[in-house]
């Protein structure tokens, strides 16, 4: 089973990174004797690249490169010139994990000696010098056009991701066949260990959570800098997938949910795609502090005065090794993550369920919703989680350690030991690879995605009942073996829009009326109404809780109420629920 597992895990992997890694959208022959097109902006002069019907400026420096002292620090903005920046190459990618590098599971040190190897690094252009803006606008967009502006945020755990993974021009170009056009932007931001650690001498020195305040400063670049290339930055709508998209509603609740620049909102609409609140212990909580220590004592600082001190002075690789030898997402620990935002009390005041529930959020409507089998990919690892004892045990060692054996009981007892309830849901005995593993993979997927989003909008209906809210599940991959619709698999769907099916139209044209109305009904506006959809999609409330559910050819409504017991038990018990 150990074996079946691992095949799977590294076939999903392949998967996954296959989506990310999708082609680029080529240069046009028939376009290349154009000048190239360059926009100025405040530090500078910007040059692109223009290819078939969009151009595209990659990489623009926002903030100061996080090296040597500024390493482990928040971003500082950029605002000496740099000149002219050519921004026609690949944007660099910040410092990955994508793998750890001290575990004791074989198909984990096999993919961290490929992953952390210095030829993938070279490959992906990675590099803690990677603080860049990513801009794709329709081809001859110009300053003063105010088209309306999609700012994406990429997923990955925390721990991995790059914008050049999400090329958007495809994307851009299905929503001006559709006839609302806009202009794409994508933040990279630092993840693992370079833009998550957590620990006091964290806490003390004023640098947790530096990934979400890169992505904070992306969004003020934006508005700083977004009316040159012909965006309007009144008119930003954030949208993530996954970390992304747990990453928007972060966006939406820090600093208690002020989302304002120089007196203006930020953004107006949100989009979150797998993933809304995580519940999390504290940046000097035991969890964070005990990765912090692991990183030290693996670097050599622990004998140091001052570890952090120590840290942001070691060589890059050191660090990099360090940091990454903690468990990692792909491996038995899974979405119990060792880098992630931590509650701080001052950028996150408090963990993210109690700033939504008590409404310390923007305002602004929202778009959240589901793949029908978000856990099946993470419980890939745990083959030895083989029954109800085990994965008692499991749950509340590795991830829900402030709870006792008894109440993480009460919360697996809700959730049948028969194959027919398990995930991939509707697939009967099916897909069972290993004892338990349909179990264990509906727990962590309604834990950490599917029932949780249900809690943030039941909540957000309580406190913000007139902000327009949408949702959906997504179950256009129901057939996929093992993994069913699995995490993830909605890139291919929605963000390239790959596979020319109902689903990819669909959402994508719901996506583009969103952005431009903030209703994903409303086709009015841009240059047409080819984005008009067929079915209506009536706004999630507390009365009528109905998702949009989501087929490979066609769609139809469901009502937001399976798996109650479970979802009652997780609501009565979300306190204990932190990692």
């Amino acid at each position: 089973m150990k074996a079946i597992a691992a095949v799977l895990a590294a076939g999903s992997l392949a998967l996954l990174r296959g989506v990310a890694a999708a082609p680029s959208e080529p240069p046009s022959p028939v376009v290349e004797k154009r000048a190239a097109p360059t926009v100025s902006i405040g530090t500078g002069n910007v040059v692109g690249v223009t290819r078939i019907g969009t151009e595209a400026f990659n990489g623009i420096p926002y903030a100061l490169p996080p090296v040597g002292p500024l390493r482990l620090k928040p971003p500082v903005r950029l605002t000496a010139s740099f000149g002219t920046f050519d921004a026609t190459g690949i944007a660099p990618a910040c410092p990955q994990f994508l793998s750890s590098t001290d575990s004791s599971e074989l198909l984990v040190q096999v993919l961290g000696a490929l992953t952390n190897s210095p030829l993938l690094q070279v490959a992906l252009n990675q590099k803690e010098d990677c603080l860049g803006i990513n801009v794709i606008r329709p081809v001859g967009t110009k300053a003063g056009d105010k088209l309306p502006v999609l700012f994406w945020i990429f997923g990955g755990g925390f721990e991995l991701g790059w914008t050049s993974m999400y090329d958007g021009g495809p994307l851009l170009s299905n929503a001006i066949a559709s006839g609302k056009p806009y202009v794409f932007v994508a933040v990279n931001y630092r993840v693992g260990g370079f833009g998550f650690m957590a620990g006091k001498e964290i806490l003390k020195d004023g640098s947790s959570n530096l990934g979400l305040l890169d992505q904070r400063m992306g969004l003020e670049w934006v508005a700083d800098n977004i009316a040159a290339f012909g965006g309007d930055p009144d008119k930003v709508t954030i949208w993530g997938e996954s970390a992304g998209a747990i990453s928007v509603f972060d966006q939406m609740a820090l600093y208690d949910g002020d989302n304002t620049y120089k007196g203006k909102p930020l953004f107006r609409g949100a989009i979150m795609n797998s993933g809304s609140i995580v519940p999390a212990d504290a940046v000097d909580g035991p969890k964070g502090q005990k990765i912090y220590d692991a990183v030290v004592a693996k670097s050599g600082c622990s004998g140091a005065a001052d570890t952090l001190a120590c840290l942001r002075a070691l060589p890059y690789a050191t660090f990099l090794d360090a940091a990454n030898s903690v468990p990692g997402i792909l491996s038995y620990n899974s979405v119990s993550l060792s880098y992630l935002p931590r509650p701080d009390g001052k950028v996150l005041t408090q963990s993210p369920e109690v700033l939504a529930k008590n409404g310390q959020y923007a305002s602004v409507p929202l778009i959240v919703g589901d793949q029908e089998d978000e856990g099946t990919l993470f419980s890939l690892f745990q083959s030895n989680v083989t029954s109800t004892s085990k994965l008692v045990t499991y749950l509340q060692t590795i991830f829900f350690q402030s709870a006792t054996p008894t109440q993480i009981s009460g919360l697996v007892d809700t959730y049948d030991v028969i194959l027919t309830s398990g995930s991939p849901f509707r697939t009967g005995i099916l897909n069972e690879v290993y004892p338990g593993f349909k179990r264990l993979a509906a727990i962590l997927g309604d834990l950490v995605f599917t029932l949780s989003r249900r809690l943030f909008l039941e909540n957000a209906r309580a406190v913000k009942p007139t902000v327009p809210t949408w949702s959906y599940l997504s179950s256009y991959d129901f057939g996929t073996p093992v993994l069913g619709t699995f995490h993830g698999s909605d890139l291919l769907q929605v963000f390239y829009g790959i596979l020319p099916n109902y689903a990819s139209k669909s959402i994508q044209n719901y996506y583009s009326n969103f952005v431009y109305n903030l209703d994903p009904n409303d086709a009015s506006g841009g240059t047409s109404a080819k984005s008009k959809v067929a079915l209506s999609w009536p706004q999630w409330t507390n009365s009528g809780r109905q998702l949009m559910q989501f087929f490979n050819n066609g769609g139809g409504l469901l009502k937001d109420d399976f798996r109650t017991e479970q979802y009652n038990w997780i609501k009565a018990n979300v306190g204990i629920l932190r990692i």
